[in-house]
């Protein structure tokens, strides 16, 4: 048995109280409810300082992020920012963490914040005179086998449009930098130049030192005992040692937020996870190198190792089924005065993840363990952060759920700070959004999704990808029941939603992969469908939102860069942010006088309603807003018999003189009482049909009775997806959001520079207009095999790069792939050549006229043209 099989079993005999005590030292407990509530005179005597009676912003929180914050920010010359820190800097996640840093992450908006991190821990130390003990000897993500290469392919892709350092290498290069790696098994790696690792303790320290000379107060140890919003947006803040008012409050507490949450409201969906990592003694073969050891990320084996000092540090992510949570601390809290303490080790947990490292790195074998580090980090059922204003509660942020903290600390601090400072978000970072969560996620959910995201750590990122644990919610539809077994279902913001359907012979479950796989056909034979005949699809997981009252009308010009649709009609409007990015894309209806229908994508329910509360508030408008998406399910149903079929079912006359396109109208179907509107996002003939939840299954039903002759059947969001792509739709969050402005999108159309409102953003489009686009959305045909674009991938002309993808698809309908791409100006024009990357190769592409096919009230348009 190997030298650290020996001592991994001693470590597991040894009496873990006498470990702790040599190992260990927990922090002094601090009892605050004994401490005596003082005035702020006597404040200066408690905190060696004085006492600040109000602020700008406070930051609740002293670890790496909240530190971190509270630095940007005063660098950015935001007067009276507090941090307040219940014990002492660090506390918490932050001490104990292995200090990984890397520019890596599958993500695209994420790797921005990777990037910031290290650019600033690079300068850190020159700029406070404080050490940050910061490493860069490179990192390795070592694919081991076929499909892991294939991954490795995927991500460069997504990768050279970034300023992100990355190479894709070979095994002989990989062993020229990994000297002690068992190469048998590796096929290629992932090479970051500059990544690496920093000291947590000395990295906070060294931004507090930043904070504290640009002028922020740091103030512990200061409880946060209740916090109080005020009628005019702001906070009362309550410590031990007095109350600040505060303009805005920070939550980055990390495994406290959901206490903090819970003092107005909230259950923040985060949870500490057990992580463990083992430190070598000092291994002779790594002792005898002249240069440090990149981070090696080994992938099948889901585990990190980097050098530490002369020996070497080991950090497994196990699988679901073997992770433990620390569940106990989301129902009863955090145990009084735990800060810097550990969990007790298991290293039986990790004993597969052991034996995959000893093979890989055979000098592990040998290694004497002289630490063993098992602390508690904090996961959100995604694994992402929750980062930015919450909905619900004015002037509330979140900084929290962070499961890699030191590398995020940097560029999250950045980004809030800009957005705070401001008042927009610096890019588009929605994947970290804290309103992506809702009511539906649930304690048995959070455990199920950070269980099993744990577990997923190192496992294959696929496109298309799709997880299952803690599904369904509660937020099922009325037709959930009735699909689940003939569908691929997708989860959007908590809904299961019909990804496309399988018939007897097919393929059928979620089987996913870089290339073409078993959703290919069908979605095809859907596509078809549509084109041909008609099917209908689930749309109930859109947000939905009822906007009323005596300021209605006045509130959306404002918000919206569109004109409001006259009663009965509905249009397509985008929200702006200050400097004219697209913040959000809706549609709106008004119903009657004053009252109007909003909606917007499954993803940004919360996103859109917290932005339009917000206006609300700063105008005092007098209006309601109440959201509506749980009330109301959603069917569209599309294609060329679409209106044939409905016809069947109501006495309301569905023709195209009686019921023109972008009209909408209150309609009985089969009895039941809903509204229907004239749109389809296919491109085809079509209705959405907004009905109560209740009635859902029943109207579904009389729908697919009455479509029989015609061929009726279902469809799913892999086929609308390909046609709105074919009729040239523009998708928020693809081709348009915070990282783009309507004019390069090609959205010119749908914003009105010339109403009589001052709509968000209207001056500053109106400035980019005069200065002219330096880069345009193209439309794009590509000549592929087996795989087809997805969005994020990187342009090519003559070897350099020159754009990127943003969503993409097969055309069944045109027998080609084809994507949306920005370009510089000069590139755009049709017949230009360019290649885009996928999975290492170049394929070649060319810009066309778009769409590349006509939408249904187009082709009707020019054919009534075409016969008078």
């Amino acid at each position: 048995m190997s030298r650290f099989f020996n001592a991994i079993n001693t470590h597991l005999r040894r009496d873990f109280a006498a470990y702790r005590a040599i190992v260990c030292i927990p922090l002094r407990t601090i009892n605050y409810t004994s401490q005596k509530h003082v005035g702020n005179g006597d404040s200066t005597m408690v905190l060696g300082k004085r006492w600040k009676d109000a602020a700008e912003t406070v930051i609740i929180g002293g670890g790496c992020v909240g530190v971190s914050l509270a630095y940007h920010l005063a660098k950015a010359g935001q007067k009276d920012v507090v941090l307040l820190e219940k014990s002492e800097l660090t506390a918490g996640s932050t001490w104990h963490a292995a200090g990984l840093t890397t520019y890596y992450h599958p993500g695209i908006n994420l790797k921005k914040v990777h990037y910031h991190s290290i650019k600033l821990y690079e300068s850190l130390e020159a700029e406070t005179g404080q050490a940050v003990g910061f490493h860069q000897p490179g990192s390795i993500r070592i694919a081991s086998t076929p499909v892991r290469v294939d991954e490795l392919k995927y991500q460069m892709a997504r990768t050279h449009w970034h300023p992100t350092p990355q190479w894709l290498i070979t095994p002989e290069k990989i062993k020229e930098l990994f000297p002690l790696l068992n190469m048998d098994k590796v096929l290629a790696g992932l090479y970051n130049p500059g990544d690496g690792h920093i000291d947590p303790y000395s990295l906070t320290m060294a931004l507090a030192a930043g904070a504290r000379m640009y002028g922020a107060q740091i103030y512990n140890p200061a409880l946060v005992s209740g916090l109080t919003p005020t009628s005019d947006g702001k906070w009362d803040v309550q410590t031990p040692h007095g109350t600040i008012r505060a303009n805005r409050i920070v939550n980055a507490t990390g495994f406290w937020a959901r206490e903090v949450g819970q003092q107005i409201g909230f259950d923040h969906p985060t949870i500490p996870v057990h992580h463990q990592y083992v430190v070598t003694a000092t291994v002779p073969e790594v002792k005898a190198l002249k240069a440090e050891l990149p981070v090696i990320r080994d992938l099948e084996g889901s585990y990190y190792l980097r050098q530490e000092r002369d020996g070497l540090l080991f950090g497994p992510y196990e699988k679901e089924e073997k992770m433990v949570l620390q569940d106990s601390w989301v129902r009863d809290g955090v145990p009084p005065g735990f800060g810097k303490e550990l969990f007790e080790s298991d290293l039986d947990r990790i004993m597969h993840h052991v034996e995959m490292a000893m093979e890989m790195v055979p000098v592990l074998k040998n290694a004497d363990i002289i630490n063993i580090v098992s602390g508690p980090i904090t996961y959100t059922p995604d694994l992402l952060p929750m980062v930015g204003p919450h909905q619900g509660a004015r002037n509330y942020w979140t900084a929290i759920g962070f499961g890699y903290g030191v590398i995020h600390a940097g560029g999250i601090g950045k980004f809030l700070s800009d957005w705070i400072v401001t008042g927009e978000p610096p890019y588009d970072l929605i994947e970290c959004d804290p309103n992506r969560y809702g009511k539906w996620t649930t304690v048995p959910y959070l455990c199920a999704k950070a269980r099993e995201s744990y577990g997923f750590n190192n496992v294959v990122g696929y496109p298309k990808e799709e997880r299952f644990a803690g599904r369904p919610t509660n937020r099922t539809s009325g037709v959930y029941e009735l699909l689940k077994g003939k569908a691929s279902m997708g989860f959007h913001a908590g809904w299961e939603q019909p990804h496309w359907f399988y018939k007897p012979g097919d393929n059928a479950g979620y089987k996913p992969s870089f290339r073409r796989t078993n959703w290919f056909g069908p979605v095809g034979r859907e596509c078809k469908l549509v084109m041909e005949k008609v099917g209908v699809v689930d749309l109930t997981p859109f947000g939905k939102f009822m906007v009323k009252g005596k300021d209605s009308h006045k509130l959306l010009d404002r918000l919206f860069a569109n004109t409001m649709p006259k009663v009965g009609l509905t249009n397509i409007s985008h929200m702006l942010t200050p400097t004219g990015r697209v913040y959000a894309e809706v549609t709106i209806t008004q119903l009657t006088p004053g009252e109007f229908l909003l909606i917007t994508g499954s993803g940004s329910e919360l996103h859109d309603l917290r932005w339009m509360e917000k206006e609300v508030a700063e105008g005092a408008y007098d209006v309601d807003i109440s959201n509506v998406t749980e009330d109301i399910g959603v069917l569209g149903v599309a294609g060329p018999k679409a209106r044939d079929v409905l016809q069947k079912l109501t006495q309301e006359d569905m023709s195209d003189a009686s019921f023109k396109f972008l009209h909408c109208k209150p309609i009985q179907l089969g009895g039941i009482n809903l509204r229907a509107i004239r749109i389809s996002y296919t491109g085809e003939l079509g209705w959405e049909l907004y009905i109560p939840h209740k009635d859902m299954a029943a109207v579904y039903q009389a729908i697919m009775a009455a479509g029989e002759d015609e061929g009726i059947d279902n469809f799913g969001t892999y086929a609308m997806s390909s046609l709105r792509l074919e009729k040239g739709f523009r998708g928020w969050g693809a081709e348009m959001n915070c990282d783009t402005n309507p004019l390069e999108a090609g959205l010119d159309y749908f914003i009105k520079l010339n109403k009589h409102a001052d709509f968000i953003g209207k001056a500053a489009l109106q400035e980019i207009k005069a200065k002219g686009l330096k880069r345009k959305l193209s439309y794009i045909t590509m000549e592929t095999d087996d795989v087809d674009p997805e969005g994020n991938e990187t342009i090519w002309l003559n070897g350099k790069v020159v754009g990127n993808t943003t969503s993409g698809a097969y055309s069944y309908t045109t027998q080609q792939s084809l994507a949306f791409a920005y370009l510089p100006v000069e590139l755009c024009s049709v017949g230009q050549k360019v290649e885009v990357e996928m999975l290492g190769r170049k394929y070649p592409a060319m810009v066309v006229q778009e769409p590349l096919v006509l939408t249904e009230p187009t082709r009707t348009r020019l054919q009534k043209k075409s016969k008078a």
